[in-house]
């Protein structure tokens, strides 16, 4: 094509999932022209997934009185093990009760407060105020001081993307679906925006902005057992990095949420435990308050993730054709609960366990959820080596979350963070010059379908499907929940293997039109960079924080580690260089997190 028959706007949004909409309407209602990117139409991203609800502090509930910002910050600040900036989650904790109250007026129909006393699951009564009825209501979750997690039954996600879809749709923004962006467009100090493939015709097409937004999501399809979408492929994440000059930060952080059901990995929220539900051995013992007297199945994720691992490596999990696992109880919360506050869990056992859990118990796993690394960004969303190139939302790292996120944080995050990462690009494209260089544009272009032609006459032997079938199973084995130096070596070597057989791939097919094959060709090398970027930190990070769990290490180390890790993947590298920078500490100095293994709480091992 030629530079001349690109889409040109102001704002160019790669990803359509809740943090890339978010960030449109805030540009869009400063009055600046919105395009939005994505691999589906919109209200098929994997935000539309979430199920449980987004944290801020509202003190609406019986069980939250007396809950504000400070006490959500603390346990943010607590949850990341440290990790986290604290001026970004200050931040974040300030304006999600805003966030919050601003989606009901644009159609959310949170659950709302109903007054009158009520028995929870462990027997203790509590009584709503009648001045609280109507208010919207919120839910426990791991790892919080007080039940602050808002929520609309267990399909927040839904009802939040479809109500951000229909503000995007009043206020005008431009959405081309079933795009993938392949390469953005950058000369080394400024980004011009990205090139990118039309999963229908498989053609190429330059989008050229004054500011570019990578909102992509996470990149959980990288492990081979994900709660994640088939599209979270870590593809913003990937062209961000191939520029060579923009990090990424603390790869090494990936979450394992405690409950994908056995054995398709869907997603049960975290709201049924925060709703009163037990997690029980192959004795039907409830075991958790073993090792977490005080949180019990509410510890945060990484804790109860690595209590679950450890506990059925002990030999107590329930034995399966899919491996061993443990059950989740929700029978005792009754029909009525289930089929309204967690009605999609179940709908979900139903349709894919062909139980009912009313009745029946739920098999779960601990499996990859989420990335807490991303995009390397200021406290404004501006991504660092770049200028005019900003992230929002599970792809950024901001860095609110540090080494574990919060349930409930991120569907907040994406919220929040969309609001300021849009109003900071506002101010942006403001006083933003445009100068596409044509040259530099159509250089790029060509670059992508030489790519598709070099592919197409390629005589190497290897197969794409099968290269990812080893990546997946290198990071699932040995660089999961629980890491050592021999496993995280062994990792990095066999990824470094085969990021080197992935230069000499072989198309099966005739590689013409929207040719998955392709796609998945042209995505495999920057997958591998991800995945060594994540090996790669894991092993150098010689500690455990948060959900980095060292064999060799068990104990923070805040003297050496209190620092985020930044990977670079330099022009013509064949491994990330990394860098590092400290952590920001405002208010509250390192500690003990109340729960885990730092707590006081049964040792791993004891």
């Amino acid at each position: 094509m030629k530079w001349q028959d690109a889409h040109i706007t102001e704002v160019l949004v790669i990803g359509a999932g809740l943090a890339g909409e978010r960030v449109a309407v805030e540009a869009a209602s400063h009055g600046h022209e919105c395009t939005i990117l994505s691999l589906v139409p919109p209200r098929r991203s994997h935000s539309t997934a979430a199920q449980g609800g987004m944290q801020a502090s509202l003190a609406n509930v019986a069980m939250g009185y007396g809950d504000n910002t400070d006490l959500h910050f603390e346990d943010t600040v607590k949850g990341s093990d440290w990790g986290c900036e604290q001026d970004v989650a200050r931040r974040f904790v300030n304006l999600a009760p805003i966030a919050v109250r601003q989606l009901a007026a644009w159609g959310v129909p949170w659950t709302r407060v109903k007054a009158g006393k009520k028995i929870l699951p462990d027997g203790r009564e509590i009584e709503d105020l009648p001045e609280k009825e109507g208010l919207i209501a919120q839910r426990a979750f791991g790892g919080t001081a007080k039940w602050r997690t808002c929520y609309a039954a267990d399909g927040t996600g839904h009802v939040l993307q479809y109500a951000m879809d229909s503000m995007v749709l009043k206020l005008g923004v431009t959405v081309h679906d079933r795009l993938e962006a392949v390469v953005l467009i950058h000369d080394g100090e400024k980004c011009y925006g990205a090139v990118a493939r039309c999963l229908r015709t498989g053609e190429f097409r330059a989008y050229l902005a004054k500011a570019t937004v990578i909102a992509t999501g996470g990149y959980g399809r990288i492990y081979g057992t994900s709660t994640n979408a088939v599209i979270n492929e870590g593809s913003g994440m990937a062209i961000a990095l191939a520029t060579g000059v923009v990090p990424l930060g603390n790869m090494e952080a990936v979450q394992f949420h405690p409950t994908g059901i056995v054995p398709t990995n869907i997603l049960v929220t975290e709201g049924c435990r925060g709703d009163g539900g037990f997690l029980l051995d192959k004795n039907l013992h409830r075991f958790m308050p073993d090792y977490e007297p005080v949180k019990k199945e509410l510890a945060s994720r990484d804790v109860v993730s690595r209590r679950m691992m450890y506990h059925i490596n002990q030999g107590f999990g329930v034995e399966s054709p899919y491996g061993p696992h443990l059950w989740l109880d929700i029978r005792h919360l009754g029909r009525e609960h289930l089929c309204t506050n967690l009605r999609e869990v179940s709908t979900i056992c139903s349709n894919f366990l062909g139980i009912d859990c009313a009745e029946s118990l739920i098999p779960v796993v601990p499996t990859q959820h989420y990335s807490m690394g991303g995009v390397r960004t200021n406290i404004d969303g501006d991504a660092y080596g770049l200028k005019g190139l900003f992230a929002a939302g599970e792809s950024a790292c901001w860095d609110m979350h540090g080494f574990n996120r919060l349930g409930g944080n991120s569907l907040a995050e994406t919220l929040v963070m969309g609001m300021v990462v849009g109003d900071r690009v506002a101010d942006y494209v403001k006083e933003a010059v445009v100068d596409f260089p044509p040259t530099l544009v159509s250089d790029f272009v060509k670059q992508q379908e030489q790519r598709v032609k070099d592919l197409l006459a390629s005589k190497g032997s290897e197969y794409v499907y099968d290269l990812r079938k080893q990546m997946e199973e290198t990071l699932s084995n040995k660089v999961g929940i629980f890491r050592n130096e021999g496993d995280l070596k062994a990792a990095v070597e066999k990824l470094s293997e085969l990021y080197g057989r992935c230069q000499q791939l072989r198309l099966r097919s005739n590689g013409l039109g929207p040719n998955p094959e392709v796609g998945a060709a042209l995505r495999l090398p920057g997958m591998l960079r991800l995945a060594l970027c994540i090996a790669d930190g894991a092993l150098q990070r010689t500690e455990s924080r948060g959900s980095h769990y060292r064999e060799d290490y068990p104990k923070r180390d805040d003297a050496n580690w209190l620092k985020r890790t930044l990977a670079y993947w330099r022009p013509g590298a064949q491994m990330p260089e990394l860098n590092y920078e400290p952590v920001t500490i405002i208010e509250l100095p390192p500690g003990d997190r109340g729960y885990g293994e730092a707590s006081g709480a049964t040792q791993l091992g004891d």
